[in-house]
């Protein structure tokens, strides 16, 4: 580990040479490119040279100590000087062990994500509103930009299915551990005995694929325009700009009718689609990550959740990690960071112990 971070400094030290240099500067995309990387070793340096130093103290602590001609009073402050040196050693080595950890590669990208009502019926689609109004105060907390791509509503207004974009720095590392099934328990305005009901939505989060990620055959897309249309049948518009693209060799269908412009609608619905199918592609290609996502997402059945929203004791439970918070109001007004933390913590944990295991 300790090659791995001299090199790491190593490398720290010639990039941040190479951004004093004219040449570099002036050419924007090589400046650009080495300002990222210069900002993502920096923690990593950081911590490594506070290692370091603490090492450093340790040792001259250890020689003080050693040294016959030391008095009483310089060996006792030398003693305490070994302790605190001690335990920076032990708790900055655990921190570095997560920063060399493999960064998920898709961590920075801009995310889709698609909410659709499960297993409640119209119950279920208003719980669908509520987590895609979570989900956007939340985005707007954090300062990225939202982009709705194509809405079911319903009569109540819920959303049968919604999807969306959202856009900014870091999006996919915020939002990738919301995949899956979300329970909803409470007592429906139409319900007259008070019963508490359960329903079920889906939520799938997919990183936005590059165009050079994955390239869409034209050969291969079939694509439809139709007119756009809200809850009850009422038209948005009187002119076909809705978009339908169906790749015909999956016959993966996107839909896309939030923009008046035809144009901007088959724009958003090719995204959409290419980051499907990169996630599809993805999942082909690793077992783990196929298997993963079908425990995550899986059908909408009541019994594959990840997170229970309970409205009579005002509660919400990560069934993953344990997590149970008495705050459903304020986290359904967006703020889920601390639950988005403790998920992420337990899920470097848990890449942590594999990587010792190996």
């Amino acid at each position: 580990m300790f090659e791995q971070l001299a090199a790491v400094e190593n490398r720290f030290e010639q990039i941040s040479v190479e951004l004093t240099r004219p040449e570099v500067i002036s050419d924007n995309e090589q400046f650009t490119k080495l300002i990222k990387e210069h900002s993502e070793l920096n923690p990593i340096v950081e911590k490594y040279r506070e290692y370091t130093s603490a090492e450093k103290a340790l040792a001259e602590a250890e020689e003080i100590i050693s040294s016959a001609g030391a008095d009483k009073d310089l060996k006792e402050l030398a003693e305490e000087e070994i302790k605190g040196a001690k335990e920076t050693i032990a708790s900055v080595s655990e921190e570095l062990k997560l920063l060399l950890l493999p960064k998920d590669p898709n961590d920075d990208k801009n995310v889709i994500v698609e909410i659709r009502g499960g297993a409640g019926g119209e119950e279920a689609a208003l719980f669908a509103g509520s987590l895609f109004r979570m989900y956007t105060m939340y985005a707007e907390s954090h300062h990225y930009n939202i982009e709705i791509t194509n809405a079911n509503e319903t009569e109540l207004g819920g959303y049968k299915e919604i999807s969306f974009m959202i856009e900014g720095a870091g999006a996919y590392s915020r939002f990738k551990y919301e995949s899956g099934v979300h329970r909803v328990q409470r007592v429906p305005d139409t319900e007259t005995q008070g019963r508490v009901h359960t329903s079920t939505v889906t939520v799938a989060v997919l990183p936005e694929a590059d165009e050079v990620e994955f390239e869409l055959n034209p050969a291969d897309l079939k694509i439809d325009t139709f007119r756009a249309s809200g809850a009850g049948g009422q038209h948005i518009n009187k002119t076909s700009s809705a978009i339908r693209v169906t790749h015909i060799p999956t016959g993966t269908v996107v839909e896309c009718q939030d923009e008046r412009s035809q144009f901007k609608n088959r724009d958003k619905a090719l995204k959409v689609l290419r980051a499907r199918l990169y996630d599809a592609e993805k999942a082909k290609a690793d077992a783990a990550v196929a298997s993963d996502r079908k425990a995550q997402v899986g059908t909408g059945d009541r019994s594959e959740r990840i997170r229970t929203y309970n409205f009579p004791q005002g509660r919400v439970t990560d069934h993953r990690i344990g997590l149970t918070l008495y705050k459903l109001d304020s986290i359904l007004d967006g703020n889920i960071d601390e639950i988005v933390d403790a998920l992420c913590a337990y899920y470097r944990a848990e890449a942590l112990k594999s990587q010792e295991n190996m």
